[in-house]
């Protein structure tokens, strides 16, 4: 059986292999620092399970550790209460609500930041403690401050970064209102999903500073953007290569709804293909056009319902071999979803890497190539 410090080293020569580890410094940090102590136990999915349930695996168990340095994320919470060790015995449902996040996304991410020995950096969302316990190792204890909005997830990561030796400032409170007590920081890293850039980030970060946050929104469609801030409430930024997906912050999530209710409506053919929605970035794009809309269904058979109007939107393949679609409300979803995916199917469907970002007194807008370019604001 390999040993935790054997496993370790083995993940990260795999990381500097396949090019995500390439600073030296952060491949002592993955060398360093004992993933197994952040997340205890866990739950893995069940294969096929319909709604997905999950099973724990114990501290312990066989598998376990070989599991816990996996590049894998590891759930460590559903519904925002149940742990693993609370499940007894069997599987259980539940939406995941804290997890540690694959370690090549938080050495990749720590990379993009840019943040040097010297520099303050401020977490938001401490989660298991794992990626603090990366900062804390390559930046020092006093030049990191991690905020966590869940208390039990906050204190167990406090005590798992005691023993591993860390001690950075820790926070229990919304972490999208900055650090309470204010200051001027670097850097700011967000290990969880935002609707919009909260604007006290934009007045704690120094100008010249960066902010690195993904941003999702109702229908969990995820981008993750690097800003640089070019002063107080102020950045500018652009949308980075690759796919990047994290949990929503709770105070950004949608409101809860009732069961949905398809009704009848205006029909009309549609004239894009509704699976263009399943494109990592054309369901972002619709997104971006319905930011109040949650996203059901796949392929030709898209349900859009807005959290805060009760619109509807449904599209079903029709008779011709094209798609016709059904919209009610005050909000025409798919007329709004249309013209953004045609705007980016104009541009040749490109990645959200040819996007940007423009945060001002006037608002948040993300641009396809140019600032002048096609937009859609942000729903602050």
């Amino acid at each position: 059986m390999n040993t935790a410090t054997q496993l370790r080293a083995a993940l990260a020569d795999s990381l500097t292999e396949d090019g995500t580890l390439t600073d030296p410094e952060w491949s002592s940090a993955a060398r360093a620092v004992p993933r197994e102590l952040f997340t205890g136990s866990y739950f893995l999915a069940v294969v096929g399970s319909v709604p997905t349930t999950y099973r724990p695996v114990r501290e312990g168990e066989p598998a376990w550790l070989e599991g816990v340095y996996s590049d894998e994320t590891l759930i460590t919470q559903l519904d925002g209460r149940i742990r693993p060790d609370d499940v007894t015995e069997g599987t259980v449902p539940g939406s995941p609500s804290s997890s540690s996040t694959l370690p090549s996304l938080v050495l990749r991410m720590w990379h993009q930041l840019g943040a040097e020995v010297g520099y303050r950096v401020l977490e938001i969302g401490t989660g298991t403690g794992y990626s603090t316990a990366l900062g804390a190792h390559r930046l020092g204890d006093a030049n990191l401050t991690s905020i966590e909005y869940d208390p039990v997830v906050g204190g167990a990561a406090a005590a798992a970064l005691k023993v591993a030796g860390f001690a950075p400032r820790l926070i229990i409170g919304d972490g999208l209102r900055g650090d309470p007590d204010g200051g001027q920081y670097d850097r700011l890293i967000a290990t969880c999903s935002v609707r919009y850039i909260p604007l006290p980030w934009l007045h704690q970060v120094r100008p010249g500073g960066k902010i690195l946050v993904t941003l999702s929104g109702w229908s969990y469609a995820n981008a993750l953007a690097l800003l640089d801030v070019t002063g107080p409430g102020q950045a500018r930024g652009r949308f980075l290569p690759g796919y990047t997906s994290f949990m929503i912050a709770r105070p950004h999530d949608r409101p809860p709804r009732p069961t949905l209710a398809l009704l009848p409506g205006d029909e009309r053919p549609s004239q894009i293909d509704p699976a263009k929605l399943d494109n990592w970035t054309g369901g972002w794009v619709a997104q971006l056009a319905a930011p109040s809309a949650e996203r059901m269904g796949t392929g030709a058979e898209q349900i859009l319902w807005d959290v805060s109007t009760g619109s509807q939107a449904r599209t079903v393949p029709d008779a011709n071999g094209g798609w016709s679609v059904v919209q009610r409300g005050p909000v025409r979803l798919w007329d709004r979803v249309e013209r953004a995916v045609q705007r980016w199917q104009d541009a040749g469907e490109p990645h959200q890497e040819e996007f940007g970002i423009t945060v001002s007194a006037a608002g948040q807008r993300v641009w396809l190539g140019t600032e002048d370019g096609p937009g859609w604001d942000l729903p602050i």
